[in-house]
């Protein structure tokens, strides 16, 4: 039922010995505003969790549109996520994919066992974006396929 709750689409990302590190969330949530705090829910069987907690440090990647082939990707376990995807360190030293439209630096906050996920809690240190004035339209999850947000006529 949960299905006919659209999303938007987030990739979250780390650094491990400066390799980039990341995976699609769907489940990402503002937590509070005093502070700044944000949660992704991440399947306990992430293999790519586990390196990304222990540098104490993520980034939330909010995907446009034009990011499917990236939302795919990072769904995905595959040998090489990154090839062919442009992004830059930010401030704290966590990937921002480009073309993103706004990413979240953040610390580990604090983390809670759910069940067969993790819910990872962000103090958010930094926001960058958006990076195209043109491109804030954001990559919708609904009942198991992409959607677009139509034009309020």
């Amino acid at each position: 039922m949960l299905g006919y709750y659209a999303s938007g689409i987030t990739v979250v990302c780390g650094l491990d010995s400066g390799e980039p590190l990341g995976f699609t969330c769907q489940s990402f949530h503002s937590v509070s505003l005093n502070p700044p705090l944000v949660s992704v829910s991440i399947m306990s069987t992430s293999k790519t969790w586990p390196r990304i907690r222990a540098t104490g440090r993520f980034s939330v990647n909010i995907l446009s549109e034009a990011q499917r082939d990236i939302s795919d990707r990072f769904a995905k376990s595959s040998a090489d996520r990154w090839a062919g995807v442009r992004w830059e360190s930010t401030a704290a030293g966590n990937p921002k994919i480009l073309g993103a439209i706004v990413c979240l630096d953040c610390i580990r906050h604090a983390e809670y066992e759910a069940g067969d996920h993790v819910i990872a809690i962000g103090s958010v240190l930094d926001i960058c974006g958006p990076d195209q004035v043109d491109q804030k339209t954001p990559l919708l999850f609904y009942q198991g396929r992409y959607h677009r947000i139509a034009e309020d006529t």
